[in-house]
């Protein structure tokens, strides 16, 4: 693999064309390598082969989706990463012809073999993309092949002329089943196909899905869509077909006479444990799970749902549900009966885990440990009883006057999860529907540093639920308390920075108080196929306020309403996020991203939590620059012991871009560009330029551009990610503004490593 960086020389005051100058030729030397070994590849092609190049597919119909046609192309030319260079074929090309060496070896392995032009593969192409077009309706389309050779090199492509789409003329149903004719929603309104509707394959076969689905959901668990058989004609000659969809009669075996098709009704439901013995679990929570009532139809629906209900309880490690029908015996109406046995595999109820790591925070060295105990079916319901416990020492240097330089932290909690909604005024009908969970937490951590003592208190009450049909993930946090305690602060760091009248900084004496956040949020989390979407909306401090101003609660001397003398803060915030990934074939994709977040603190408070401020910099942010370095706007940090506090702000604004490439085996490599920044609503004087401006703002926007790799073990992915900065918004007038143009390894270089994609 080859990399290159910025060149630097002795002068520090090179100037711009020079610096653009050395990008040049750093690229240019990489262009000449690859073309090197690209054209070493040449010597594994025999005489009259040719080197597949180049694979091109391109039509005049702007109608036609040529990404979705590429599928069906059986050969295409080397891959490529980043969609440019060709560096596995050239890998493997930089091998010689001797196998029996390990360097040979090596160089094919991780490579990627020349890929020869294959003629009967061009033929079965021109024959699958005709296919393809005519199953979109395009009946009279064509495909032209042709090829360019240059030298040992061939480029092959596919002209595509789909011709006209074809219609739907008349369309005609013939239900042969009578009692499935009067179901309404097999013809009529809620019927796909009518006149005019383009005739394609998958439209055609959409409707036979739409009717199999709506009967399966009504007590008919045996038919499929071999019973939908489509007649066509097209012997008018104006592009369009007449289509008659038949619902064929059910027969049971070939040997036996057509009938109508059977109705099923649920029987008995019995529940078994994988052993064969009862399911540890009670039987009112066991039904409730369970959609498929005794004496209502078959619905495949309902027998989705209920796998899907047994599968998030965390007792239960398979479901297995068999349907058996009950032989010689009908219902009243006429209806087969189905009895039931869900099987279900039980996790152990009680585990224990010890989890020891390693910290490092700015170069202080640590230690951690954790301690959790479960219980998955507390209550006999898989209700899921969690207890931690952790402990962590680090290590400080570089703290003077403080008499005690390690850093010290114990944490305590415990949560209970429900499977299910707890709330009195839900029916029951749909809290069988949804896919829920209800959850209670309660935290302790106590963490003594150097410089002060902090405890935390933290006590919630929470809904998640899930909508398969919409994609979506749902949160509501109820009621989210945070006590925040301060019970001793060192003499040094109260003198030198909170009472410091020269370095008044209200942000950092309010963050070290004692404080109440009480909040109330929402989640929403919409994961497509190509497209991820998330929001949150919280706020804290409403009820209390007005409960204080109701009662004339007392005020502390910064004008603040106190619940047993503490202040409690009160704010507004909202975060939204969009991802999108573009996939231009099986290894090169460009993932887009952009994230909005805003919060403002009022009423009890003039400033927000630092819990709660935004931050910028950092491995899933602004990559060039450290977390918690940039701004907000155009502040300069001046005293990098303590100013993480003031570069932080109210309002963030992030933008990427990142190309992502499969290299070879589980590395996968990345070129990135990352913009945003953070601002402050108000004016602080601690925070020169941080304040946001629509005047100002976009002068303020940072910018970082990098490359990363990537260790792909499916299920989870190492990062390394290297950035340089672009334009720092923190020198507004100096060469420092444009480190993209002067850059200065030592300055503008950060490394991140992380674990999972950034967005």
């Amino acid at each position: 693999m080859i990399t290159f960086a910025p060149v630097f020389h002795k002068n520090q005051h090179k100037s711009a064309f020079t610096a653009a100058w050395q990008h040049l030729l750093s690229i240019g030397i990489l262009l000449a390598i690859f073309l090197l070994a690209s054209c070493s590849a040449e010597k594994f092609i025999a005489e009259k082969e040719y080197l597949l190049d180049k694979v091109e597919i391109k039509t005049d119909n702007k109608d036609i989706d040529l990404a979705l046609l590429r599928q069906y192309i059986r050969q295409n030319d080397n891959s490529k990463w980043f969609s440019l260079f060709k560096i596995p074929m050239a890998t493997y090309s930089l091998s010689g012809k001797d196998s029996t060496k390990w360097i040979n070896r090596t160089l094919r392995n991780i490579g990627e073999k020349p890929v020869v032009f294959d003629t009967t593969l061009a033929k079965l192409s021109v024959r699958d993309l005709t296919v393809a077009m005519q199953r979109m309706g395009y009946m009279k389309a064509k495909v032209n092949f042709d090829t360019k050779v240059k030298g040992k090199k061939l480029k092959a492509i596919y002209t595509l002329f789909p011709g006209e789409p074809y219609h739907i003329g008349k369309m005609t149903y013939i239900i042969e089943d009578s009692t499935i004719a009067t179901i309404p929603g097999i013809t009529g309104e809620q019927a796909t196909l009518k006149t005019g509707t383009p005739f394609n394959t998958s439209t055609l076969d959409a409707e036979r899905t739409r009717i199999t689905d709506l009967l399966s959901t009504m007590g008919y668990m045996r038919f499929n869509k071999h019973f939908l058989v489509y007649e066509a004609d097209s012997a008018n000659g104006n592009n369009t077909v007449d289509l008659t969809l038949r619902l064929l009669k059910y027969r049971e075996k070939s040997s036996e006479p057509e009938t109508n098709h059977p109705k099923y009704r649920i029987g008995d439901i019995t529940f078994l444990s994988d052993t064969g013995k009862i399911v540890p679990i009670r039987k009112k929570f066991l039904d409730e799970m369970t959609m498929l009532n005794t004496g209502e139809l078959y619905d495949s629906r309902k027998l989705q749902r209920t796998y899907s209900n047994f599968g998030r309880m965390g007792i239960v490690r398979y479901t297995n549900i068999k349907l058996n029908e009950r032989q010689g015996q009908l219902t009243d109406d006429g209806c087969r009966i189905l009895d039931g046995t869900i099987q279900l595999g039980t996790k152990p109820v009680n585990t224990i885990s010890f989890q020891p790591e390693g910290t490092n925070t700015a170069g202080d060295l640590g230690a951690a440990v954790m301690l959790t105990y479960e219980n998955r079916n507390l209550f006999h319901g898989s209700e899921l009883l969690k207890l931690e416990a952790r402990a962590a020492y680090e290590a400080i240097t570089g703290l003077k006057g403080y008499d005690d330089s390690n850093y010290l932290e114990f944490g305590f909690g415990a949560s209970l999860q429900f499977p299910r909604f707890l709330l009195p005024f839900i029916k029951s009908n749909y809290r069988k529907r949804v896919n829920a969970s209800s959850e209670v937490a309660l935290r302790w951590d106590m963490q003594n540093r150097p410089e002060f003592h902090r405890r935390v208190l933290t006590a919630a009450w929470r809904y998640k639920w899930t909508d398969r049909k919409v994609k979506s993930t749902f949160q509501f946090d109820l009621i989210d308390i945070n006590y925040i305690k301060m019970p001793w602060i060192s003499e040094t760091f109260r003198t030198e920075y909170l009472d410091n009248t020269t370095s008044s900084n209200s942000i950092l004496r309010f963050n070290y108080q004692d404080l109440f956040i009480t909040k109330i949020g929402f989640r929403w989390h919409y994961n497509g196929e190509t497209t991820v979407v998330r929001t949150n909306v919280e706020t804290s401090g409403n009820i209390l306020n007005a409960a204080s101003a109701i009662v004339k609660a007392p005020q502390n001397d910064r004008g603040e309403y106190t619940l047993f003398n503490i202040a409690f803060a009160q704010y507004v915030k909202g975060d939204i996020s969009y991802t999108k990934l573009l996939h231009f074939d099986q290894r090169n994709t460009l993932a887009l991203h952009a994230a909005f977040g805003i919060a403002y603190p009022y009423g009890n408070s003039n400033t927000l939590p630092f819990e709660k401020r935004y931050f910028s910099g950092g491995a899933n942010s602004l990559r060039g620059w450290s977390v918690r370095s940039v701004g907000p706007g155009s502040y300069k940090s001046k005293d990098g012991a303590i100013d993480f506090i003031n570069q932080t702000g109210d309002m963030k604004i992030d933008l990427n871009a990142e190309l992502r490439t499969k290299l070879f085996w589980k590395i996968a490599g990345a070129v990135f560009i990352d913009a945003g920044n953070i601002w402050t609503l108000r004016k602080y004087d601690e925070q020169e330029g941080g304040q946001f401006k629509f005047s100002t703002f976009l002068k303020q926007i940072a910018a970082s551009y990098g490359l990363g790799i990537r260790l792909d073990f499916s299920y989870f992915i190492i990062r390394f990610d290297m950035g340089m900065k672009a334009i720092n918004p923190a020198y507004e007038t100096t060469k420092e503004h444009w480190p993209i143009v002067h850059p200065k390894l030592s300055r503008d270089f950060a490394f991140h490593f992380a674990v999972g994609m950034p967005f």
